[in-house]
């Protein structure tokens, strides 16, 4: 499985920045592990994946740097949720998100899944790619990472 999951993740990576952009983007997949501690209490890490059982966290991470001689404006990262993940969230500030493939786009809570002739409101679950649009300028050299989270179906 886990051969599979990084198979898929390695097709998945962020599909779109502007071409105008000379922003160069790496990708990571880490598994979150709960490791005991002393007196009871756990620490949470990412690891690099070994294996990735149905039900593991995982987190992705896309790193950016602007490579260009001028900064770099409207940038977008488009990354498709790999199959065999079920997307679970993002902290990032700016993200939108796509339930059928990346067609439209929009905030989870106004997005809709049509099933058996109805439709019904998107879960997580449901996010097939997430979007960021950076707003502010990437400076020359600016670096930044965007990572969201997910678990094996």
């Amino acid at each position: 499985m886990i051969r599979l999951i990084l198979a898929l993740f390695a097709l998945s990576t962020p599909a779109a920045a502007l071409a105008a952009n000379d922003v160069a983007l790496t990708s990571a997949m880490f598994v979150e592990r709960a490791v005991p501690r002393s007196g009871g209490k756990v620490k949470v890490t990412l690891e690099q994946p070994k294996s990735v059982p149905p039900g593991a966290k995982l987190v992705f991470v896309l790193s950016y740097r602007n490579q260009g001689k001028t900064p770099a404006t409207n940038f977008t990262v488009t990354n498709p949720i790999p199959a065999g993940v079920a997307f679970d969230s993002t902290a990032d500030a700016g993200a939108s998100y796509s339930v059928d493939g990346g067609k439209s786009w929009g905030s989870l809570g106004t997005l809709r899944v049509s099933t058996a002739g109805a439709s019904r409101a998107a879960l997580p679950e449901d996010v097939t790619h997430v979007r960021w649009i950076l707003k502010a300028p990437i400076a020359i050299g600016g670096t930044g990472k965007l990572s969201f989270r997910g678990s094996v179906k």
